[in-house]
């Protein structure tokens, strides 16, 4: 009689409360609205998805959060693409990950139209004023969120998230390695590998180890066409770039601006732009860039070419994740990794501010953020987004005038 209970309790708990429609409709509209980049979008999943609507776990978002962290590429759209695997596999993981970029690439190749047409956007910088500051605001509320619920009050956790917001203020950069230090040293401590090695954990990690990516150069060669060559960089930008959000900044740049020759500088730093102002991930960026190369079919290569190696980066390994994420010695380590990553996120947002709070009124538009995010909890962020952005185009040419 207890195993048939048990038996139907599992069965309950394995079937989702939520059709794939039901996800792919939600990661669409997180992609129009959910602005502040891979920290904000992040939390905005884990308080829709785990804590409202209780259609993921809590420990299938963590083994999610620390596998985006693992696998190079944007961390937002390796999440949505893991949590679309959570119950309906390789289809669901598809569905959810189109449905979260799709958004902000119509977005952004609308702008880029413009863009052209127009011969630039020199509205952007007051545009960019106001919502960056703004933007510094979503982020650090979502990452003081992040911190409180998933790291609570572990001496350890806490200790490995101050290390890597100190490492990543001082480095302005993310490093897989300290992901990976800070998930063994919490494995270590919590749950020595004599525990659980011997008792079946072994094949999972080897298996897990087996598909992180090994980074072979592809070299560009002259004869290619230029989507060729657009498709070919681009897969490397998202095969072989760890960290999220603005990490792949660097990378860009050196193959866009210097390499290519494809853009000019303010070219590229319009489109860095472009992607910080619009929802969704700002990885987005790719696609702005591809439009102003060789037009919507250079938008849809550079698009296609980033986000598809995250897609097998992540559904990949997910099966050894689901299959072997309740070993002690993972959920550790997974403990650790993520501790990791929102300790990089606040770190982020000191490095993000720096550059977008410079002067009173930033200072205000920021503080103003965070205030009405933690007082006024049902305001939606796009609101305040639109608002900081009509404040920027007012206040921009007053402070730059004078």
């Amino acid at each position: 009689m207890t195993s048939t209970v048990k038996t139907a309790n599992e069965e309950s708990a394995a079937t989702p409360a939520y059709s794939l429609w039901q996800l792919v409709m939600y990661a669409l509209r997180l992609g129009t609205t959910g602005f502040g980049g891979p920290a904000a979008l992040v939390n905005y999943m884990h308080r829709d998805l785990v804590e409202e609507r209780k259609w993921i776990s809590e420990s299938d978002y963590k083994e999610g959060l620390a596998l985006a962290q693992l696998m190079p590429g944007p961390l937002a759209a390796q999440l949505m693409i893991y949590l679309g695997y959570v119950h309906y596999r390789n289809f669901g993981a598809a569905a959810a990950g189109v449905a979260f970029v799709i958004p902000s690439f119509l977005m952004v190749v609308a702008i880029g139209a413009a863009y052209v047409v127009y011969g630039g956007l020199p509205w952007m910088q007051a545009v960019f004023y106001g919502v960056g500051a703004c933007v510094i605001g979503i982020i650090a509320i979502s990452a003081y969120k992040l911190a409180t619920k998933s790291i609570g009050k572990d001496k350890l956790l806490w200790a490995i998230y101050l290390v890597s917001a100190i490492v990543t203020v001082m480095t302005e950069s993310e490093f897989v390695t300290l992901f990976l230090v800070a998930g063994l040293l919490v494995w270590m401590v919590r749950a020595p590998p004599k525990q659980w090695f011997g008792s079946g954990g072994t094949p999972g990690l080897l298996a897990i180890s087996a598909q992180l990516p090994t980074a072979v150069p592809l070299a560009a060669t002259t004869d290619w066409t230029v989507l060729w060559q657009i498709g070919v960089f681009f897969a490397e930008a998202g095969a072989f770039v760890f960290g999220s959000g603005l990490a792949i900044v660097p990378f860009l740049y050196g193959g866009v601006v210097n390499e290519h020759h494809w853009l000019t500088e303010r070219q590229f730093v319009d489109a860095v732009a472009v992607a910080m102002i619009t929802p969704g991930p700002v990885v987005i960026t790719v696609g702005f860039i591809g439009y102003l190369v060789a037009g919507f079919a250079g938008a849809a290569v550079a698009a296609l070419a980033t986000f598809l190696p995250c897609y097998f980066f992540t559904v990949i390994p997910a099966p050894y994740f689901k299959k072997y994420g309740k070993h002690p010695g993972v959920v550790a380590f997974i403990d650790g990794v993520t501790a990791a990553a929102i300790g990089t996120i606040t770190g982020a947002v000191i490095v993000l501010g720096k550059r977008s709070i410079t002067d009173f009124p930033t200072i205000l538009l920021g503080v103003t953020t965070v205030v009405l995010l933690w007082k006024f909890k049902k305001i939606p962020e796009p609101a305040i987004v639109a608002a900081a952005a009509l404040i920027g185009l007012v206040v921009y040419p007053l402070v730059h005038s004078a």
